[in-house]
Order: C-alpha cells, then structure tokens, then sequence
C-alpha cells in the first residue's frame, strides 16, 4: 500500500493519527451496521420465500377455480358477472426506516366496511368455483400487498448492504493501511532527523570541547 504525499512533520502525524482514530471507529461502526443489515436482510428474504409460496399456492387455487367456471358457464355469462365489480380499494403506501433504509409500507382499504361483500353477481347464474375463485382473490390481495412490500425492501436492502460493504472495504483496504503505512513512514523520518540532530550536536560539542582544549593549552604555554 503507498504511503501518502505528505510534510513528515510532527503536526502532520498528529492529524494523521486523529483520521486513523476516526477510520477505524467508522470501520467499526460501519461493519457492525452491515452485519445488522444482512441480517435483517436474511430474515427478510425467508419470511419472503414462505409467503411467496403461499400466494403462489392461493393464486394456483384461483386459477383452477377461473378454469372450471370458463368450462360450466357460458363465455358471455362469465363476462357479464364480472362486468361491475362490487368492491373499490384504495392503496396508503408510506415509510419505515430499516437500519438508515426507508422501507415501504402498503395499507388499502375497501370501498366497504362488510369484507364479505365482494360477489358483483347473483349466485343462482353462476358455479360455485367462481364464488371460491372471487374468495380467494379476497383473501389473497392481502398476502400479495405484503409480498410486494417485502420484495421491494429487499431489494432496498440489498442495495443499501453492496454500498456499505463498498465502504467497508475502502477503509479497511485503502484508508487505514495506507494511514498506517503513512505514519511509519512520518515515524520513521522524525526519528532518523532527530537522531541526525544528536549527531550534529555532539560533533559541534565535541569541536567546541577540542577548541576549548587547544585555547586553554596555548594560554598555557604563553
């Protein structure tokens, strides 16, 4: 790792300790947020898997029951029985927040307060697998919202985890070693300099020792 371009002066290996110091506490937080980020994402994606597979399974029910209703009744009474649907939704999504990761929320409401309300025909016209194709399309919109939900936060999260780890790995690959590298250097060039200074002073000393000596010895033969 290089080192960087910088005075190796004692005030420049100050500050460049206090940027480690900050680096490796972010490094740490940072790491620490990640890991709570995957998990959450882990568990996140299972509840994800089972409720897929639920809807999946309601909607493969759905489909059976649409089938054998476009087989007992005539094209033309199926349209007509679907033509005006009893019940209206409307769709509320807000926000929560996810480790710093705003996650969306989906709430509906029906037109009308009676649930069970959703059959826009009479029954004595149609098959009975319609009626339990309709209850399901009820009863599964529910499941559906909240898959939705849950994919979008996902991925949110997936998205959220690549640019921490991104971050992550740039200060514990680049930043710190390369301040760690940096300070030994700046280290290493205050102590060669100060031993540097030793060694000028003692050979100025011991010069001022030799004329001294070489005064005092001529003063004394004079």
């Amino acid at each position: 790792m290089g080192i960087m371009r910088v005075n190796p002066t004692r005030m420049e290996l100050s500050r460049l300790k206090k940027r480690l110091q900050v680096a490796r506490r972010g490094h740490k937080l940072l790491k620490d947020k990640l890991d709570e980020l995957m998990k959450q994402f882990l568990d996140l994606v299972r509840k994800n898997k089972e409720l897929r597979e639920k809807v999946e399974e309601m909607l493969m029910k759905v489909h059976q029951d649409f089938l054998i209703a476009r087989a007992v009744m005539s094209s033309e009474g199926l349209d007509a029985a679907l033509m005006l649907p009893k019940q209206s939704i409307s769709l509320d999504v807000s926000t929560k927040n996810i480790m710093s990761v705003e996650v969306p929320i989906l709430n509906f409401t029906t037109s009308s307060s009676d649930e069970s309300d959703i059959y826009p025909y009479g029954f004595a016209s149609t098959s009975g697998e319609l009626d339990g194709a309709i209850s399901t399309l009820s009863q599964v919109l529910p499941y559906m919202l909240e898959l939705a939900q849950m994919e979008k936060s996902s991925q949110l999260l997936a998205q959220e985890i690549e640019k921490t780890r991104r971050r992550v790995n740039a200060l514990e690959y680049v930043m710190i070693p390369q301040l760690t590298d940096t300070i030994k250097y700046i280290s290493m060039k205050l102590d060669e300099n100060e031993r540097g200074n030793i060694t000028r002073l003692m050979k100025v000393k011991d010069m001022m020792l030799k004329q001294a000596h070489d005064y005092a010895a001529g003063h004394n033969g004079a």
